[in-house]
């Protein structure tokens, strides 16, 4: 049975306004590239328990440590404007098992993997990523990173060694949606992969036959994406139902 472990928070990034990742010492807790923790600071009193916890996938790879989780702030949220206070120093705390399903591992072999991203939905391709079996298992890789403003473009600097250390396989596309950002798709996934400007700016087609897909991020893209792609003829993934479409919604 998972017990809470006390990590410490050993750095911090702030990236634009409530948006931010935490460096955190726990080296007990062990996990699978994709996968999250729950972080976890004591509960208010009165709380029937003593933990107040939310799940938080690593961006970092199993074998690099200090832990990493890229944040937003929900201002009305009981956790992630606590978390915003946090300083190196600071103790957080931890589940011992780390979980979920949204691993390389589960996802079957192609051509093409499609990584597709909104905000802080990156976090687990950025794990996923620095790991050998991706560039194992699949010829290239498309990230696809969906945010509002360009400023919530981030991890620059580690899709940059991403992608030096895979040359030629390996292809981040961004995408805008309330401005107007130089070397930016405008819009949302869902409509450039509806309209074909997703493929183009990869520079790879989309098919069922070539191709599979991780979606992570706001639920209506995941949603709305998953609509168009069974429109394409993709279907979900399952380990008895083999398709194209794994999905984890996140925020």
């Amino acid at each position: 049975m998972s017990k809470w472990v006390q990590g410490t928070v050993v750095g911090r990034r702030d990236w634009a306004d409530n948006l931010y990742s935490l460096q955190v010492a726990a080296p007990e807790v062990g996990f699978a590239a994709g996968q999250f923790a729950r972080l976890a600071l004591p509960a208010p009193p009165g709380a029937p328990e003593p933990m107040l916890g939310r799940p938080y996938s690593f961006v970092n790879p199993p074998d690099r440590a200090p832990h990493e989780f890229y944040i937003v702030t929900v201002p009305e949220g009981p956790l992630s404007p606590r978390l915003a206070q946090l300083r190196a120093g600071d103790p957080l705390w931890l589940l011992s098992t780390a979980n979920g399903f949204f691993c390389v591992a589960e996802v079957p072999a192609a051509d093409v993997l499609w990584c597709l991203a909104t905000g802080t939905g990156l976090a687990p391709f950025l794990s996923i990523l620095r790991t050998p079996e991706p560039w194992q298992r699949f010829g290239r890789v498309v990230l696809v990173h969906a945010v509002r403003r360009a400023c919530e473009l981030t991890y620059r600097d580690t899709l940059a060694e991403i992608a030096a250390a895979h040359p030629g396989a390996f292809t981040p596309v961004s995408m805008v949606s309330r401005e107007t950002h130089p070397g930016a798709l405008a819009g949302r996934i869902p409509a450039a992969i509806e309209d074909g400007r997703l493929e183009a700016a990869a520079g790879v087609p989309l098919t069922a036959a070539n191709s599979q897909l991780m979606l992570c991020g706001n639920p209506a893209m995941v949603d709305d994406a998953k609509k168009v792609l069974v429109a394409r003829g993709l279907r979900r993934h399952r380990r008895r139902e083999p398709g194209q479409i794994t999905a984890e919604s996140y925020w």
